[in-house]
């Protein structure tokens, strides 16, 4: 785990919203929420307890270059699928590559700290929204 803050009221609030949805929100989602239990709540309070959250290891921040970023309450090591169409992110509930780090490393002399594994392609929903309507 990374730096140890306090936990705040704020802070607080941040990671029960993370950890009671598996939508793996943006800030802007996060802020939405929070602001029905603090309605003061400023969206750069938002960001400075994602960003800490992040540093503490506590949530995971899945940035897509410029595009977005998205949180997710679950910091464990694990899997996630992206629909091109819909844009939302799934866990995938399956086994990680064992040793792949260490295969990485060994190949390339590289020191890795960790990585990220992504699925790319188009979800259920979007694959039966097109087949009904042609």
């Amino acid at each position: 785990m990374g730096k140890v803050t306090r936990m705040t009221r704020q802070k607080k609030l941040v990671l029960e919203i993370l950890r009671s949805t598996t939508c793996h929100p943006t800030a802007d989602w996060v802020y939405e929420q929070a602001r029905k239990k603090i309605p003061d709540i400023s969206l750069g309070t938002i960001y400075r307890n994602l960003s800490n959250l992040k540093e503490a290891g506590e949530i995971l921040e899945l940035n897509y270059g410029s595009t977005f970023s998205r949180f997710d309450g679950n910091p464990r090591n694990h899997y996630h699928f992206v629909c091109e169409e819909c844009k939302r992110v799934f866990d995938l509930n399956m086994p990680l590559l064992e040793g792949l780090e260490e295969r990485v490393a060994g190949q390339t002399g590289l020191c890795v700290k960790y990585y990220r594994l992504e699925f790319y392609g188009r979800c259920r929903d979007c694959r039966e929204r097109k087949n009904e309507t042609g």
